[in-house]
């Protein structure tokens, strides 16, 4: 008899894990929470071997899927190239990444508008209870649910998300918008920009619909950034605080407001005209958790869920691929295994993106740094930073 599997999670570490199992044999129903298809709103996503190899061992084309960049390069206030690192690399999109591995569900297969808030188990079989009073029964659940998981609360109750002090800022501008000399200054690298206590990185993607025609591709714009009154930034309009991230639409005026005068004062002019011509900015905050266990009788934590890296690393993609080909090797026997297997390698990933992220903090009494041009760990920074964690 078939085995079944549930996927609390319809994003991308969900669907790795359900296509990974798909291939062992597995039926798989995979429930997302939301009631419309999953969008990124065109984050970017830098590819690693390792993630490249494991959407080929699920089956997934990877024809068209991104753009190649060769070179990292280093910028300082005056605009001026530091620090050149050749470093090739495939960069592409969460869209694309989940629009591939969407294709590969079976029709029937992937439920929107279905939240799992807990389970209960027994010596045979898993239950999933989901939040309208309904419940499914298979042999497997997989807690997907991202970084707040349903799944990891009641597996373990006090792993939770811990603000690390910093937000991430995000832009996409057309290249068709960006002026001929600040895309030939930006726009065909992985590009740096780190002051102190800051860091810019940037990068060519797809435009809309995975559109690779030079002329056609968008740049993704990353800005960590100190918040000085997190709280502020999470009240929108109505007078309502957001408790972990607040929707890209209820920024307030104010709070972008804010941050591009910030961001006139301390980047690159070319920096500048990128957010300036860029769609409407968003931010979230940064967070860690890093579960130490990733396995409960017949649940099994994945992706997020299990553990976040600090985007630094860029490695949340690929350590979400990592585990669900690691738990489809690992599903037919005790999960301990999968546990074993996984908890050392994200805890890796977890601890090279803390020390990225302090060394994005530092920030030189002396003020020697303000201009991006003497960073200490730079050549550090451009070597690790979305590089794969053995």
């Amino acid at each position: 008899m078939t085995k079944r599997a549930i996927i609390a999670g319809g994003s991308i570490g969900g669907l790795f894990a359900a296509t990974a199992l798909l291939r062992a044999g597995w039926h798989v129903d995979v429930y997302e929470r939301t009631d419309v298809e999953l969008s990124g709103r065109g984050a970017g996503i830098v590819t690693h071997d390792t993630l490249i190899a494991a959407l080929e061992t699920v089956g997934a084309d990877l024809t068209d899927l991104g753009v190649q960049v060769h070179d990292r390069v280093a910028f300082d206030k005056a605009g001026s190239r530091i620090a050149t690192l050749p470093y090739s690399q495939i960069v592409t999109s969460w869209d694309r990444i989940h629009q591939l591995l969407r294709k590969l569900i079976p029709r029937g297969c992937y439920h929107l508008g279905r939240h799992v808030k807990r389970y209960n188990q027994n010596s045979g079989s898993v239950t999933a209870q989901f939040d309208d009073g309904t419940s499914e029964t298979a042999d497997l659940l997989v807690g997907a649910d991202g970084f707040r998981s349903a799944i990891r609360a009641q597996m373990l109750p006090d792993i939770t998300p811990q603000y690390a002090g910093y937000v991430v800022w995000r832009a996409l501008v057309h290249e068709a918008d960006l002026p001929a000399n600040v895309h030939a200054d930006v726009f065909d690298a992985f590009t740096f920009y780190t002051p102190a206590g800051s860091q810019i990185i940037g990068y060519p993607i797809a435009g809309p619909n995975n559109d690779l025609r030079v002329g056609h591709r968008r740049y993704n714009f990353v800005w960590y950034a100190p918040a000085a009154d997190l709280d502020d930034m999470l009240t929108d309009d109505n007078g309502d605080r957001h408790k972990i991230s607040i929707p890209p639409p209820l920024i307030r005026d104010d709070v972008l407001g804010a941050m591009q005068t910030q961001a006139k004062a301390m980047m690159p002019a070319s920096f500048v005209e990128i957010l300036n011509r860029s769609e409407r900015p968003f931010f979230t905050p940064i967070y860690d958790h890093h579960s130490p266990v990733m396995h409960d009788g017949r649940v099994a934590l994945s992706g997020d869920a299990a553990c976040v890296a600090r985007p630094h690393v860029g490695m949340g993609v690929t350590k979400a691929a990592e585990d669900a080909l690691a738990l489809a090797r690992h599903a037919n026997g005790p999960l301990a295994a999968y546990s074993d297997e996984r908890v050392p390698a994200s805890l890796r990933a977890h601890l090279r993106a803390r020390q990225l992220g302090s060394w994005m903090q530092t920030i030189d009494a002396t003020n020697t740094n303000s201009d991006g041009a003497s960073h200490p760990q730079l050549s550090d920074i451009m070597r690790l930073t979305a590089v794969t964690v053995d």
